[in-house]
């Protein structure tokens, strides 16, 4: 009953999955769906999954369950009800809420997108010391006791001693045939990531296009989580000037004024040489604007930190330009133009939340 119950629950689970993939394109723009995430788990809502009914059977005889009336007597047709408004002929919608992992939504992402497995960049690797229990020795503590080197011991000195026989192969270890399991602190190489969010908070940039913002970067962290053991997020928001904040007020700040990038390019540059050496981290800065800056001096200046300070230790520096209808858009030409043969610099437009999906596979798609 058991076995059939869990066979029941994963062929559940597979036909929830493939109910998301093949409504991943709708599900990737949700942003409700971002605020039902607890921990690890996500609850994602699915439309048009039958759920268990009874089905009764066809009732020849007629007659009534219980009240007035004799057994085998029909019921009364009844008269038409007095409520308002008319019935109507379609069966609701049921939406069921489904528990999936972010594990599981990663790899759903990777293989809608076709994404590629993400190769750390060079030397970009610290070591991890862990403790292994990969030695034996001749004395511990009974809960760490080897038992089959024990009685491989014991069957040597048994034979050794001439006392051990076929017929009857009874092994009996003594004190000096015990082995017990040893720890051993070893080192392994692990990947830590960085992921910088920055995001142009203008007065061009309104709740749609934070949003938008929000969203892709949700699919953004899950993907490199499930490529990196250690993940650390920072954000920067900038108008005129730069600050970094905390998640929350990055994705509920709510400003005016003017856009200079190259306040948030400075303060990225600054963080990055006095907090993290480029040999232990994989460097991701991911900036987010409408593509407005105060004056070509200051594009030349973005484009030179960019150049100088930021590229050479970044695996890849992506800029995401969200469509206002206030601003010009002029930042991503001037990107294109610049950097068109470079690699490590990945653009992206997205005119809505439409646009969500391709520019997460412009992102993620190169597997830098």
């Amino acid at each position: 009953m058991v076995l059939r119950i869990e066979r029941d629950r994963l062929r559940f689970k597979e036909i929830v999955k493939g109910k998301i993939k093949r409504n991943f394109k709708e599900f990737i723009s949700q942003g409700e769906m971002i605020g039902r995430q607890d921990g690890k788990i996500v609850s994602i809502p699915v439309p048009q999954i039958d759920l268990p009914r009874f089905k009764h059977g066809k009732n020849q005889g007629g007659g009534v369950g219980q009240g007035e009336g004799e057994v085998g007597e029909g019921t009364d047709a009844g008269q038409p009800g007095d409520g308002h408004g008319h019935a109507g002929e379609a069966p609701g919608q049921h939406l069921l809420e489904v528990e999936v992992t972010l594990e599981e939504l990663a790899q759903i992402l990777g293989e809608e997108l076709e994404l590629p497995n993400i190769e750390p960049k060079g030397e970009k690797q610290i070591e991890d010391s862990r403790d292994r229990y990969t030695g034996i020795r001749t004395t511990g503590p009974d809960s760490l006791r080897h038992s089959k080197r024990t009685y491989k011991r014991a069957l040597k000195r048994q034979i050794a001693a001439g006392t051990y026989d076929p017929r009857d192969p009874r092994i009996i270890p003594i004190k000096d045939d015990m082995r017990y399991r040893s720890r051993r602190e070893s080192s392994a190489p692990r990947a830590n990531a960085l992921i910088i969010y920055l995001m142009d908070v203008s007065g061009s940039m309104g709740d749609e296009q934070k949003e938008i913002v929000r969203i892709e970067s949700f699919w953004i962290d899950t993907w490199l989580r499930k490529q990196y053991k250690e993940i650390e997020i920072r954000y920067i928001v900038h108008d005129a000037a730069a600050r970094e904040v905390d998640r929350h007020t990055f994705y509920h700040l709510r400003e005016s004024g003017g856009t200079k990038i190259s306040s948030a390019y400075q303060l990225l540059a600054k963080m990055l040489r006095e907090e993290y050496a480029p040999d232990e981290w994989n460097i991701y800065p991911f900036h987010f604007s409408d593509g407005d800056n105060w004056g070509s001096g200051d594009t030349e200046l973005c484009l030179k930190l960019m150049e100088e300070e930021l590229i050479p230790i970044s695996n890849q520096f992506s800029y995401g330009q969200v469509e206002s209808p206030y601003g010009s858009g002029q930042f991503l030409k001037d990107l294109k133009s610049h950097f068109k043969d470079d690699e490590r610099v990945v653009t992206s437009n997205i005119p809505d939340k439409d646009g969500i999906y391709g520019s997460i596979k412009d992102f993620l798609g190169k597997g830098n």
